[in-house]
């Protein structure tokens, strides 16, 4: 009997459902589970719990949110293994990887520990005669969030353990191509003592995503997956009044100065591009070399480097890397080397079609080296999403940064270089939201902010660190006085001050 992937509403487990789609193991190619999409209805059902438990989650104080916290962390830890299998499972992920990635979402439960403080607001004694005033962060109400399939236990994590921490209630839309792991740590959350309501998860497509982007009763929307989806959220959100903070694609690149430590870079360079198969907003798929030489030695050294790099199936923890999401997703990827050969560009290590012993109808693409690509080519322009680094060549550090700022994505960047001076000036003038110096992929810890510039981000805040609280509250300012007894006070048609 195949098993289905369900709901998980006002605390109980839902499969039943009217439409289903496969949920495939990509290292094997093979349908193994299915997952129900929920219609409109079920949504509203899940917006509904939230909405009856809001009230007393709200008033509930801030100390014992976070105490569920600490145990929701400790259960995360414990099952960690479980999770990491699921994650291999369905996204195909190595085991060391699923495990970065997931203890990348277990930080940022553990920031939301420490939210009695971050709730804490701000107060003013006398600034008036007599007058105090102060400012509260008060919940939302209602929130939602959109993951993608690339991360399907941190992104989420990115997400609700803050926004319940503030006293929110909260549904989720999972990515349908991988929801095991996700369904299964929000169990967990209801196990660390979670009320029934207060985290409502629903698997679906485009008609779930569009019930929580309209319901009234949803007040704000967290999103992170393709640029042209995230602009469509944030519009459609903005439309129906809601607080939207939407994340989208990117195109990273990484600047390598004649004076970078070459062997370093490279090193780095192989794990920042064909990490998780390249399947990360934070990827450094194009490397700009500054200068012939350097793009020569950096060319020769990345092509030896990538030989002994082992694409495979999860269950064998000595590869570097796993399968793509579908076959789908493979066919794009390999259609974006197939553009740049056809645009002239040489393809010095080539990832396609690889053999994987056993895995031979699995969604594989092997590491792919692009050298002489250039800024007109399509497949510079967008974003691949695959094991796919691109080597680009610039006269300059200014000319590579330009490369950098003229692109429509702004998420992540870096330099390699020993030159302090140049590098203060590359993180001061680029236009790029994430800025790594000798560090490939600058993802912020969980008590800074993640997020990027241009068309990688709509809306104001980031996710997850201190823009989290402010994107998951409101401030209420109150100014308050107390008059003296018996003292009547004449009228004034000042503004006051």
């Amino acid at each position: 009997m195949t098993t289905v992937v369900g709901h998980l509403i006002n605390g109980a487990l839902i499969t039943e459902s009217a439409r289903t789609q496969p949920v495939y193991n990509p290292a094997t190619g093979q349908p193994e589970k299915e997952v129900a999409l929920a219609p409109a209805a079920t949504v509203e059902e899940a917006i509904a719990a939230a909405q009856a438990s809001f009230p007393e989650w709200r008033d509930t104080p801030a100390i014992k949110r976070a105490r569920v916290m600490f145990r929701f962390k400790e259960l995360l830890e414990q099952n960690a293994d479980k999770i990491c299998e699921l994650i291999g499972e369905e996204h195909g992920k190595i085991a060391h990887d699923a495990a970065g990635e997931l203890q990348r979402g277990v930080e940022n439960v553990e920031y939301a520990c420490g939210v009695p403080e971050l709730l804490k607001g701000e107060h003013s004694r006398n600034v008036g005669p007599g007058i105090d005033s102060w400012s509260e962060m008060q919940p939302l109400g209602v929130v939602a969030g959109i993951t993608p399939f690339n991360f399907p236990a941190m992104v989420p994590l990115w997400m609700y353990p803050m926004a319940i921490a503030c006293g929110n209630t909260f549904v989720l839309k999972p990515s349908e191509r991988d929801p095991s792991s996700t369904l299964f740590i929000a169990e967990l959350a209801h196990e660390a003592g979670l009320p029934k309501g207060v985290l409502n998860v629903v698997n679906g497509d485009k008609e779930a995503v569009d019930v929580l982007l309209t319901d009234e009763r949803v007040k704000a929307v967290s999103f992170v997956g393709s640029t042209p989806i995230a602009e469509y959220i944030y519009a459609t959100a903005n439309t129906n009044g809601k607080r939207c903070q939407a994340l989208g694609g990117a195109k990273n690149h990484a600047i390598v100065m004649p004076d970078a430590d070459m062997d370093n870079a490279v090193n780095q360079l192989l794990g920042a591009a064909f990490g998780s198969s390249g399947e990360r907003c934070m990827a450094l798929s194009v490397a700009v070399a500054v200068g012939d030489e350097a793009a020569d030695t950096l060319v020769a050294k990345l092509s030896e480097a990538m030989q002994p790099l082992k694409v495979g199936a999860y269950t064998d923890s000595s590869n570097d890397f796993g399968p793509v999401i579908t076959r789908e997703h493979q066919n794009k990827v390999t259609g974006f080397i197939d553009s740049a050969e056809a645009d002239g560009a040489n393809v010095v290590v080539d990832g396609r079609n690889p053999q994987v012993a056993g895995y031979e109808d699995g969604f594989f693409v092997g590491a792919t080296l692009i050298d002489n690509v250039t800024p007109e080519m399509t497949s510079y322009k967008e974003e691949i999403f695959g094991p796919v680094l691109q080597v680009v060549c610039a006269n300059s550090m200014e000319e590579a940064m330009k490369l950098i700022d003229d692109h429509e994505y702004g998420n992540g960047t870096c330099i390699f270089t020993r030159d302090g001076e140049a590098a203060r000036y590359f993180s001061d003038h680029i236009q790029v939201g994430m800025v790594g110096i000798n560090v490939p992929l600058p993802v912020p810890v969980a008590y800074h902010s993640f997020g990027g510039w241009k068309r990688s981000l709509f809306g104001d805040l980031h996710a997850y660190g201190p823009d989290s609280v402010r994107f998951f509250t409101k401030r209420k300012t109150i100014t308050q006085r107390w008059p003296s007894s018996g003292v009547r006070e004449g009228v004034s048609f000042a503004f006051p001050s």
